[in-house]
């Protein structure tokens, strides 16, 4: 039996990644990576359909959902920065 579930906060986050058109600007193993780091820092939220979850859902919460992954991004945005530069500063040293 296979279930189709998925976490919200991820088809919300390529959403928004896509509407910026980062998602065919960015390398493939950067967008990952930020997927990831940032995906790490939100709850989970499962959902079955997402058609239903639409129908259902109150704008405000949408807004409020948008916001934490925007700043669940800028973060690691920054945190993805920060490891790049140390990486390179630990080669040039190395």
């Amino acid at each position: 039996m296979q279930l189709e579930i998925r976490n919200y906060y991820e088809v919300l986050l390529m959403e928004m990644l896509s509407d910026e058109g980062l998602i065919d600007e960015l390398p493939e193993d950067y967008l990952a990576d930020l997927c990831c780091v940032t995906l790490n820092q939100l709850p989970v939220r499962y959902i079955r359909h997402l058609v239903d979850t639409y129908f259902f859902e109150d704008y405000d919460e949408l807004q409020e959902l948008k916001r934490e992954i925007q700043a669940a991004l800028e973060k690691s945005r920054v945190f993805l920065k920060q490891n790049l530069q140390k990486r390179i500063q630990e080669e040039s040293e190395g």
